[in-house]
């Protein structure tokens, strides 16, 4: 067999959903106040950059109406997101049109600029979110690029008919919103009805994984602001429904799947002030939190069954017992021989994985551990109900 080897490819970029709403709302309010369809459009990003959407499609209803649609490119980061249509509906209103509050102002004159959800855009209903209960799940960033969008178009088309606008309304619009938002966490947060518009940047990068840290982050300010003072931790929806099957005493916001994000989710959990967080993990997940690594993810944490083999020994003393854990082949198979012969050795596992979750919590936290097997069933836990 001939040496493997590993080549490295430029990953691309992306943008967000908050970027194409801005990037729609800017062609249809090109095409109302120049009468022709833009082929692309600049949208200025929070971090300062510039950046060329293409414009999937645009139509005018009506001399102070049109809409504009764009296709969401995430790049080389997968996103459920991913090729959807995000559009916006824009309406130029003259000052006896205008029923709304004044939102914005920009320049020397105020302007009201109006930003509402349509078809597939989610409705926010808990609070703990950016965005509080009863507007559109559309976030303070990408409201600052659709204003940005706005202010630019009318600055560089100071027409007879734009100067005597008193408003823009903004419908911002997913045609498959709802359907994606199955896909996804919204419902948990409370989201209900289509998807988030999203951004802190503007910009999706490859492999950032920013929109998880975001959902983790959201998750914990809901149950946060639910009054909860517990939390259970899983690393995927597998060992979450498992934990759901057996802890029957927290609401369904108490649970966040953290994925690989194990550092970044124990320290954000301690901050919102949580008394007693629980990990409810697989047995796999378990050896790699308890190994001290801060991500779980296989591209960034080896699992290493010769340092379980180390704790056999110091826990067993059966030298043949950790002699054939260190040649196991996987976490199940070790869990196997484990289960067969020194099934306590699974309590140590659990120990030490409190123990390296400690490093990343405030001493006032009551950190507690569950672990699986993978069937779902409780191989140890030091959870007190």
């Amino acid at each position: 067999m001939g040496k493997r080897t590993t080549q490295t490819a430029t990953l691309k970029s992306g943008f967000t959903t908050g970027t194409a709403a801005a990037a729609a709302t800017k062609a249809a309010l090109t095409r109302i106040v120049t009468g022709s369809d833009p082929d692309s459009v600049d949208i200025l990003l929070l971090t300062g950059d510039k950046i060329r959407i293409p414009v999937h499609c645009c139509k005018q209803f009506s001399g102070y109406r049109a809409s504009a649609t764009v296709i969401k490119d995430a790049g080389d980061d997968p996103d459920v997101t991913n090729g959807a249509e995000i559009g916006a509906n824009v309406t130029l209103c003259m000052a006896n049109d205008f029923q709304g509050s004044r939102d914005v102002e920009m320049g020397t004159e105020p302007l009201n600029i109006k930003i509402t959800g349509g078809e597939g855009v989610g409705q926010v209903t808990l609070p703990g979110l950016e965005i509080p209960p009863g507007e559109p799940a559309i976030n303070m960033g990408p409201r600052k690029m659709i204003v940005h969008a706005i202010h630019d178009v009318l600055d560089s088309q100071r027409t007879n008919h734009v100067d005597k606008v008193e408003a823009v309304c903004v419908e911002v619009f997913v045609p498959h919103g709802k359907v994606l938002a199955e896909k996804t966490l919204n419902a948990r947060l409370g989201i209900i009805g289509g998807i988030s518009i999203l951004g802190t940047t503007g910009i999706v990068r490859p492999m950032s994984h920013e929109a998880y840290e975001a959902t983790i982050a959201s998750s914990l300010s809901v149950a946060h602001a639910g009054g909860g003072t517990q939390v259970v931790l899983s690393t995927g929806r597998r060992s979450e429904r498992f934990a759901q099957s057996v802890i029957r005493d927290l609401p369904e916001i108490a649970f966040i799947q953290i994925g690989d994000f194990f550092k970044t989710s124990l320290e954000a959990a301690s901050q919102k002030g949580f008394a007693t967080i629980t990990l409810a993990v697989l047995f796999g997940k378990a050896i790699k939190i308890a190994q001290g690594f801060a991500h779980t993810h296989a591209a960034k944490s080896d699992l290493s069954l010769s340092v379980l083999s180390e704790w056999a020994m110091a826990v067993t003393r059966d030298r043949e017992f950790s002699r054939r854990l260190s040649l196991a082949n996987t976490a199940r198979e070790a869990l196997s021989m484990i289960m067969e012969t020194h099934p306590a050795m699974v309590s140590d596992v659990c120990r030490r994985m409190i123990l390296s979750a400690s490093r990343f919590t405030g001493a006032n936290v009551v950190l507690q551990g569950m672990i699986f097997d993978y069937t779902g069933r409780v191989l140890y836990t030091s959870r007190k109900a």
